[in-house]
């Protein structure tokens, strides 16, 4: 691996090609924090693509990019004389000081957990009203429930048993059944969202990632299905030609694949 000041030495390229660009290209000069914000989430969700395929040499590329946009939030930042990149290097770096009293100050800790615990305590401290203001309103509903969860068991409300869990996934369930028989489809929906949201916490319990886990079964659907597309291709046929027997044999080749 590099030596620090190699990397120091690439860092400061980065930052001596951003003043560049901001100052010579006509796109780059257009940018505003707004007009990045979408590229920023766009680049965010491939780099997690990438850590979910195991790809290093593609993780490496996505975060090169998520370091651009970075260094160029930073670089707008300063034109205006709010923030540069020294700011926000220093900004975090004060924050994981304040929040690890365990590694900078004379705070005992005995495992995970109580770091966890400590650090929303801290945040608390600073002022936070709710253990769960740190949770963006933005984010996708399955990952904002993790979080919601993680945010709750830092401060000791969880559950404290595995079994208890999965007994709640259980009543949630049952109550989701005798909402479809009664027939309100508001109630089907908020029922169904209460057994999501259960079934997330199980997750939670069995160090299983429900978004990771998803997006597994997101890939390993669509592997499946383009392969029953190719056969149906190579035969000449369609999808929609197609019964729903001949489709279940190319199918059951593909799960065997």
């Amino acid at each position: 691996m590099n030596p620090r000041q190699s990397q120091l030495n690439a860092f400061n390229r980065l930052l001596d090609i951003m003043d560049e660009l901001r100052e010579k290209c006509p796109w780059d000069k257009k940018q505003t924090l707004q007009s990045l914000r979408h590229l920023t989430i766009e680049e965010t969700y491939e780099l997690g693509e990438a850590i979910l395929d195991n790809d290093l040499q593609e993780v490496k590329k996505e975060l090169g990019d998520l370091l651009l946009h970075i260094v160029f939030y930073a670089k707008i930042g300063s034109e205006t004389n709010d923030f540069d990149i020294a700011d926000v290097a220093n900004e975090i770096c004060d924050k994981l000081i304040h929040r690890h009293p365990h590694i900078y100050a004379d705070v005992s800790v005995q495992d995970e957990e109580e770091v966890k615990q400590n650090w929303e305590k801290l945040k608390l401290k600073e002022g936070k009203k709710s253990v769960l203001e740190g949770v963006p309103k933005s984010l996708p509903a399955m990952v904002k429930a993790s979080r919601i969860q993680d945010k709750a068991k830092g401060v000791g409300f969880d559950w404290e048993e595995p079994h208890q869990v999965w007994d709640k996934v259980e009543e949630e369930i049952e109550e989701f059944k005798q909402e479809i028989k009664n027939g309100d489809q508001d109630k089907i929906e908020s029922e169904f969202g209460d057994v999501l949201f259960s079934m997330i916490n199980y997750a939670r319990f069995l160090n299983v990632n429900p978004e990771d886990a998803l997006e597994r079964t997101n890939k390993k659907f669509i592997r499946r299905f383009q392969y029953l597309e190719s056969k149906a291709s190579e035969m000449g046929k369609s999808l929609s030609d197609m019964t729903l027997a001949e489709m279940d044999v190319f199918w059951n080749e593909a799960k065997k694949l």
